[in-house]
């Protein structure tokens, strides 16, 4: 009777014109299931954490019996990687990491947008400091194009209109550097962005068992160096600043000209080895145009992702004559971070970021930057803190006589507070206010006064809504 039963069902599968499918993941056969409504799109993103407090469906719930609609919502980069662990440039979050975005699907192609505009009003103390009305802002599109089963085209678009809302100079941010404006160094200034800040593509392909690689080329891009950059970092999202380690740490994500090949191991929770080549020198003063790929600077990278819920990566690189102002300068640039994000349950999330970056520059030595961030989101409600240390230079400071070769250990200490007016409905308006207290050594109050180093800023936070699961449009 078993042996007929058995037959019986073989024979319907055979008449039943359904045809089992390989799953892209592990080559195992998918076996449709009965369902009373289908999705419309064949492939969703997994579930985000306002709906699942244990982070994204990612490798760890994939059930071999499930339909061909329900499968991972791959990332631009490797296909491979699940969207949640997508970052900037070729770098890794946590894969439980909520993303804020709009997802529109055309076929099997994929278009993810992502953005932040802060209008705000800025008071920075000292005598060096500054107060302003500005909007910081950035806008990034991912699209990916799937070739068969094993393969995958992918493409960024990422844009910032800093170079009108934050005119050349850029916006007051106490003890930061790097860059210049009108062949001047600047310093206590964030400098603005260029209008392109990525403009990539990038191939993957599995390549059997567990193993994957994939080619990226931006121009510009974001080479194997650092951690993801600030923007990136859900612990960094909801602050409008800069860390005052930027250019210890992540400022090489606006480069032009960047090649960068990666081969991953999806065990242990996925483990990647990357090499880049790509420009030194840091974009000019002129943000408008592209500027010229010199692919003189190389480094490499090796993440780790050993739970949903962390993500680590060390880098270490040359960069040749970062500076347009000092030519002849080399620099060697070793980062070290850990990314610690929480699912807490429905709408509550808490993200944590510690990097360590230290610089080692001809003619000035190591000089080392700590920072420590942390966001919490419950509802509508987002509490953030930043911790940092970093070893400046007179120089980087542009100070003057003997004060021009000495080391100074310069801190902020940041805590902010959000409360979205807008929530979960597609667009988040949120109204923020923070507030820095900076520590400096005396050493330097002959530049900065002897008051106390404070910034204070009101701002509006405008992003798309955390994407939730089946949460695209199809046009």
């Amino acid at each position: 009777m078993k042996n007929i039963l058995i037959l019986i069902s073989a024979i319907a599968l055979g008449t039943s014109g359904a045809t089992p499918k390989d799953c892209p993941k592990c080559g195992m056969k998918l076996v449709p299931k009965e369902e009373k409504k289908r999705s419309t799109s064949k492939i969703e993103h997994p579930t985000s954490n306002a709906e699942n407090h244990t982070g994204h469906a990612g490798r760890d719930s994939h059930r071999h019996d499930m339909p061909m609609e329900h499968m991972m919502m791959q990332s631009s980069v490797n296909i491979a990687d699940p969207m949640s662990r997508e970052s900037s440039g070729t770098s890794w979050v946590p894969d439980s990491t909520p993303m804020y975005g709009k997802m529109f699907m055309f076929g099997n192609d994929m278009l993810m947008l992502h953005g932040a505009i802060f209008p705000r009003y800025t008071n920075v103390s000292t005598r060096r400091g500054d107060d302003r009305i500005d909007a910081p802002n950035w806008i990034m599109g991912m699209y990916s194009h799937p070739l068969g089963d094993s393969g995958q085209l992918g493409g960024r678009l990422m844009m910032s209109l800093d170079p009108l809302t934050e005119g050349g100079r850029g916006y007051p941010l106490l003890f930061q550097s790097g860059e210049s404006w009108h062949d001047q160094p600047l310093h206590d200034r964030q400098h603005p962005h260029d209008l392109f800040d990525e403009l990539s593509i990038s191939y993957s392909q599995k390549l059997g068992g567990d193993l994957s690689g994939y080619a990226y080329f931006g121009y510009p891009g974001e080479p194997a160096l650092g951690p993801p950059t600030f923007m990136h970092r859900l612990s960094a999202m909801d602050d409008p600043d800069a860390p005052l380690g930027h250019h210890w740490q992540d400022s090489t994500h606006v480069t032009f000209g960047v090649a960068t090949a990666g081969l991953q191991w999806s065990r242990l929770g996925g483990v990647k080895i990357e090499g880049s080549v790509f420009t030194g020198r840091e974009p000019d003063e002129h943000r408008y145009d592209f500027d010229r790929p010199r692919f003189d600077s190389f480094s490499g990278r090796i993440s780790w992702n050993p739970t949903q819920n962390v993500a680590l990566q060390f880098s270490h690189g040359y960069v040749k004559s970062p500076e347009a102002l000092e030519p002849d300068l080399k620099r060697h640039r070793t980062t070290a971070s850990l990314i610690y994000n929480l699912p807490l349950g429905k709408d509550c999330n808490w993200s944590n970021t510690f990097v360590w970056g230290q610089n080692h520059d001809t003619g000035e030595g190591k000089t080392q930057s700590f920072l420590i961030e942390s966001n919490y989101q419950r509802g509508r409600d987002t509490v953030y803190l930043r911790w940092e240390r970093v070893e400046k230079s007179g120089h980087e400071l542009v100070l003057t006589g003997a004060d021009e070769s000495r080391i100074f250990p310069v801190s902020g200490y940041t805590v902010g507070y959000v409360r979205d007016l807008s929530h979960g409905n597609g667009l988040d308006i949120g109204l923020g206010t923070q507030f820095t207290v900076n520590d400096r050594p005396e050493g330097l109050d002959r530049y900065y006064g002897g008051d106390l180093g404070y910034a204070f800023q009101f701002f509006l936070r405008i992003r798309p809504s955390v994407h939730s699961h089946g949460g695209h449009d199809a046009p």
